[in-house]
């Protein structure tokens, strides 16, 4: 890239930002489209529908959000999720429920939780599992009464012995938490219990999002028997400028390995144990995370140096996810991670389709050995899908311009991985200081801009003419002052993803904390209307929702690119076919 271009590119980055074109058109999980809500339209999508997904959760039809309580009890997994029985937008919600024995194939149940009573007469919403010592599941949620305040209660199994958990009560007592003017809460803040953990001292503690003026707030609760509970003092922590905490989701995770670690642990003796905070900015509707030290005395949660629980944080997720929660698979010794990811089309055209909303296939989380950065990866059980599949693309060429089609696979339902190994990284182009802001970059420089080093990469749902694409890539930079010293920048770009103009073609952008030296990796889940990509072995990880109209099922198509001056060498491409999942 020529000095004058790389200056030009830095002046609209600039103006950009001063004049405030960066705008992003966010869906709030709350929206009420008070024509709608009410609709008893609950036609069933057609099979052959283009854009309903093949191994990606979705019920067969209507609106669905945020998961709920995931969790395994007697070897079956359950996942509750946000769910309207009356339309494709949000409303009426309730609690749905779904069963698994591999995370990936679901039978559904009939509605856990539904409104019954007047401390939830008026909605059902987000919360959390917990299994108590003697094994029992029980559930926190949220629940709106007759004044629309957002109240705490309680439900558990009427029938213990049935492992699918199939019928739930709910407590006489509830609600157990509810906000009055002694405790200062706010009414209509005060939402999304997260999985209770058993203290030092015998007490139950629980956090629910919530806020005051500006402050986000994860306001600690506790009790000694689980029905009776009592505002702590002070939060397990706070932000003064983030406003309204949603979701939040606090566990513990260990330096060493890949295991995960039970949400009531103190550690092992020789354990270094660190905690995770993850909040739902309501204000962005992104997840951010942070890493921290918790002290169990004072019941406060204190971030590691270089981490503040705001905007700034970082996140699992730089594209379409939110409301995300985490669960203890006590089976198989890992923390799994569930994220809602909502569509990128028109209210009308989800009611014309007749559903709305996909939960991400479920990511292993860990804690990286740095200690600085969780690493997500698709649980493997998804493996299983893989059928037909194109292998040995191995130790290619791509030079400057080129792009490589894999053939053989069935392009609009893949899983592809592809190992790349960059040359000469002292011909990156120089990152600019003001260049902080990674989505920023990847919307003004996208898969088209050339550059020293990238983009290179995949471009999936692609027509045959390439009137359609979407674009997975890598840039790397290096530093103005150090060059020794480089930025490895990953990007999602939808802007061609589709000529109907109408859909949100937001391009993301994540920086990869990864050392360019090493081959670079780069793996994207393609599901008809959804790409989860995965950058440096799960260091980051972007979803987008795409809608092709040329580019679906036979007629989409799957290359591999180099679009940047140098040339990259592609060290092992595999792909394969993706089966269909059984979600009944």
């Amino acid at each position: 890239m020529t000095k004058e271009v790389c200056s030009n590119i830095g002046l609209w980055l600039l103006l950009t930002l001063l004049i405030g074109n960066y705008v992003v058109n966010l869906e709030a999980s709350h929206h009420v489209y008070k024509r709608l809500t009410q609709s008893t339209n609950t036609k069933s999508p057609s099979v052959n529908q283009p854009y309903r997904t093949g191994f990606h959760f979705q019920p067969p039809k209507n609106w669905m959000n945020d998961p709920n309580g995931p969790m395994i009890y007697k070897g079956i997994y359950h996942l509750f999720y946000q769910w309207n029985p009356k339309g494709a937008v949000w409303g009426n919600i309730v609690w749905a429920h779904s069963t698994s024995t591999d995370l990936i194939n679901w039978d559904p149940h009939p509605p856990a939780i539904f409104p019954s009573a007047p401390f939830d007469i008026n909605g059902c919403w987000s919360g959390s599992a917990t299994i108590l010592p003697n094994g029992k599941p029980v559930i926190l949620y949220t629940g709106i009464d007759p004044k629309n305040q957002q109240v705490q209660n309680i439900a558990e199994p009427k029938n213990l012995s049935d492992p699918y958990l199939r019928e739930w009560k709910k407590s006489p007592l509830n609600p157990l938490m509810a906000p009055d003017a002694v405790n200062g809460i706010n009414a209509s803040s005060f939402r999304d219990p997260t999985t209770a953990w058993l203290g030092q001292d015998k007490k139950w503690r629980v956090i629910i999002g919530s806020k005051i003026h500006r402050r986000g707030l994860a306001i600690t609760y506790t009790s000694k028997d689980f029905l009776k509970w009592e505002k702590s003092p002070e939060p397990l922590h706070y932000d003064d400028g983030s406003g309204m905490w949603e979701c939040p989701d606090f566990f513990p995770v260990t330096r060493f390995g890949s295991n995960g670690v039970e949400t009531s642990s103190f550690g092992e003796p020789n354990e270094i144990l660190k905690h995770v905070l993850k909040i739902s900015l309501d204000d962005t509707k992104h997840d951010y995370y942070t890493i921290g030290t918790y002290d169990r005395v004072k019941d406060k949660f204190v971030p590691d140096n270089g981490f503040k629980m705001d905007g700034t944080a970082p996140r699992y997720d730089y594209g379409k996810y939110y409301a995300s929660k985490t669960f203890f698979d006590s089976a198989k010794n890992r923390r799994i991670l569930w994220g809602w990811t909502n569509e990128s089309s028109s209210v009308e055209d989800d009611v014309e389709k007749g559903w709305s909303g996909i939960q991400t296939i479920p990511r292993k989380i860990w804690l990286d050995r740095s200690g600085k950065q969780l690493i997500q990866w698709p649980v493997r059980e998804v493996e299983r899908l893989r059928t037909k599949q194109v292998k040995n693309l191995r130790n290619k060429v791509l030079k400057s311009g080129s792009r490589l089609e894999v053939y053989g696979v069935t392009a609009a339902q893949a899983d592809v991985e592809v190992l790349f190994k960059v040359r000469d990284l002292e011909k990156a182009d120089v990152i600019e200081p003001s260049w902080t802001d990674p989505q920023l970059i990847c919307s003004k420089m996208n898969v088209s801009v050339k550059s020293g080093l990238g983009p290179f990469g995949l471009m999936v749902l692609a027509s045959k003419n390439l009137e359609e694409y979407t674009s997975v890539y890598f840039r790397i930079f290096k530093a103005r002052q150090n060059s020794n010293k480089y930025v490895v920048l990953m990007c999602s770009d939808q802007s061609r993803s589709s000529l109907k103009e109408d859909n949100d073609k937001t391009t993301y952008g994540a920086f990869v904390d990864i050392n360019p030296h090493q081959p670079l990796s780069l793996r994207a889940l393609i599901d008809h209307s959804v790409v989860e990509s995965f950058g440096g072995k799960g260091r980051a990880c972007i979803t987008s929702r795409v809608y092709p109209k040329l580019a679906i099922g036979k007629s989409s198509h799957l290359f591999a690119i180099n679009y940047g001056y140098q040339s990259v060498d592609v060290l092992n491409l595999n792909a394969w076919s993706m089966n269909s999942a059984q979600i009944s």
